[in-house]
């Protein structure tokens, strides 16, 4: 795959997945995409919107409701409001270590509880409890604890994203991420695909570990919540 085309995937993975392997799950109004509601706030603009797809936009959010951009810094209209941006970066892993790992767990709907109270226990990125429809989720438990958690979440064309890798931190240091990192490298290997994630910029550690396990820097890219008008005509 020569590089044009992968940038054309990755600059924007929300709308290369939502054309892609995810594409039974997207809403679509014009040229504006998003997830179905419920399971994701991801969505994807043109890179020129102009008044209609900002309307268009509106409409798929709702009134007052947050979308969520992965590389997208676009001008905000009237109306519309940014609720956070943080700056990241996007690692992809063209010869990441793999290795199976028999104690990781896959994790279903029953599990769905759980997965939610430790993403909000430790913050590594949007997770709803039907996102387990479209994304992938694994883990480790401890005494019946669920302990860590990562995820595959987009599908751009030939990748997987690692996502929502996190740990409670009282068990942190014992290399529970690093497992289920390799571990989740080695399903999207085997499916023929290649592995990429984002993480925050300044999480220095982070990218220390995803470096040694053989993601290397991409690009730079922002992650931004906007929130709908409260108003919206029809």
């Amino acid at each position: 795959m020569t590089t044009e085309a992968i940038s054309h995937l990755l600059d924007v993975p929300v709308r290369a997945s939502l054309t892609g392997e995810h594409a039974r799950f997207a809403v679509r109004r014009g040229r504006v995409l998003r997830y179905e509601p419920g399971l994701a706030t991801f969505a994807a603009l043109p890179d020129d919107p102009d008044a209609q797809d900002w309307h268009d936009a509106a409409l798929l959010a709702g009134p007052g409701q947050v979308l969520y951009l992965v590389g997208q810094d676009l001008q905000l209209p009237p109306g519309w409001t940014e609720v956070s941006h943080a700056q990241g970066v996007q690692l992809v892993a063209d010869h990441s270590v793999v290795r199976y790992d028999e104690q990781v767990r896959v994790l279903g709907f029953d599990d769905a509880p759980e997965i939610l109270a430790l993403v909000e226990a430790t913050k590594p990125g949007p997770f709803l409890p039907r996102s387990l429809r479209y994304a992938q989720y694994f883990g480790f438990r401890a005494h019946g604890q669920l302990v860590a958690v990562a995820g595959l979440r987009m599908r751009p064309a030939g990748f997987a994203e690692v996502s929502t890798v996190c740990t409670l931190p009282e068990h942190r240091g014992r290399g529970l991420a690093q497992r289920l990192v390799k571990h989740l490298c080695r399903l999207v290997v085997r499916q023929g695909a290649t592995p990429f994630l984002h993480a925050k910029a300044d999480q220095e550690a982070v990218l220390r570990l995803y470096g040694a396990l053989g993601f290397e820097h991409r690009t730079r890219l922002s992650f931004r919540e906007i929130a709908a008008p409260p108003e919206i005509s029809a």
